[in-house]
């Protein structure tokens, strides 16, 4: 039985197909399933950002400006409880800086709930409802504190997520096809259409990204509606994203374009798109999953840049982005620190991402 077992796996990853031997080693990568499983929250949370939310992004508190996070706990005075509970904030003024001072009421704690009724709203636009995963019973439960206008900064982080990681997504699509089709077309034709597509992307890439960013986004119609800016920002992010992937696929057409297996196919009569589509493009997907893998980071990063800039997503749109905007003068940062809060979902959000490129990578390479 013994003997039996190691003959069996290894016929079974003799005869597995490249999928299968790439989520075998993708599994031995540790960091890159635990950034899967990270990845996976996160988008979780930001497609169901309306139910996750206590509030709406636009709910305010005025008795809780700038208000610490609050601390859950399990244990008061009178021992331990299985529900957990926050205690509630009274509010004074400092006499000599006239800052405001929270203290916690241990009088009044408030038990947190579960599927309570609360503001309502329209889960994707469609299902209008008010039931919220969690919430207290009286008064606003701050779980990451407050902003200068009182608001609820859990709900707008989860609000904030939907739209920098969605962004992230649709920037890389974008930019995946750009790149697969002008790449494909450069390498696959050359003479004047490679020269052509590749002094585009020379002139492209001189720019300086940051800047050019910039100006496209300060090109935007100050009247456009959050939509519309939103779809621009993801163009104007694609607009370089294209042009590293576009000439990847050109070297490995000009590589793969005079092997057998072409030659039989234009023997056989199928159109060059089909070739292209059909034979060349698969043979190296493997790499092009990796380099869309590691695109998003890029992607979200500048959002949050234009956005933290001004340039980028508007209110009463909320992004990571815009939510740094507090945080831009160095007195607020030091005063009231979780207005930072932000800084580390794009952190982790990066992070993961690199992590699952890299363990991608290390799985697709066939020398390991």
């Amino acid at each position: 039985m013994g003997t039996k077992e190691p003959e069996a796996y290894e016929e079974s990853y003799y005869t597995a197909s490249q999928w299968n031997l790439v989520a075998r080693k993708f599994k031995k990568h540790r960091l890159a399933i635990a950034s899967v499983v990270i990845l996976a929250l996160f988008y979780f949370l930001a497609v169901f950002c309306e139910f996750f939310s206590p509030y709406l992004p636009t709910t305010r508190f005025s008795a809780y400006l700038y208000a610490p996070p609050q601390r859950v706990r399990f244990i008061d005075a009178k021992g331990f409880h299985l529900r957990p509970f926050v205690y509630a904030y009274t509010r004074s003024t400092d006499p000599n800086t006239f800052e405001k001072i929270y203290t916690e009421d241990r009088s009044n704690p408030r038990p947190i709930r579960f599927f309570v009724h609360g503001d309502p709203y329209k889960l994707w636009g469609l299902l209008r409802t008010d039931i919220h995963f969690f919430g207290v019973e009286s008064g606003p439960i701050l779980l990451f504190g407050a902003d200068n206008l009182g608001r609820d900064l859990v709900s707008r982080n989860f609000y904030g997520s939907r739209v920098s990681l969605s962004i992230g997504l649709i920037g890389v699509s974008l930019s995946f096809l750009l790149g697969c089709i002008l790449g494909g077309i450069s390498g696959y034709y050359g003479g004047r259409t490679d020269t052509f597509i590749q002094r585009v992307i020379e002139f492209l890439t001189s720019i300086p990204t940051v800047p050019l960013w910039m100006a496209l986004s300060a090109a935007l119609p100050p009247n456009w509606s959050p939509i519309k800016v939103y779809f621009g920002i993801t163009i104007i992010l694609s607009v370089i994203g294209w042009c590293g992937l576009a000439r990847v696929v050109r070297g490995k057409l000009l590589e793969l374009r005079e092997e057998d297996f072409v030659m039989a196919a234009k023997l056989v009569g199928l159109p060059e798109r089909a070739i292209i589509s059909r034979h060349l493009l698969p043979s190296f997907v493997s790499y092009l999953i990796v380099s869309l893998t590691l695109s998003v980071p890029g992607m979200i990063m500048g959002e949050t840049t234009l956005s933290f800039l001004g340039l980028g997503i508007r209110a009463p749109a909320v992004s990571w982005g815009t939510l740094l905007q507090d945080s831009q003068n160095v007195r607020t940062v030091l005063l009231h620190p979780w207005l930072f809060i932000p800084v580390g979902f794009v952190v982790l959000t990066v992070l993961a991402f690199n992590f699952v490129g890299d363990g991608l990578r290390d799985a697709a390479d066939p020398y390991k």
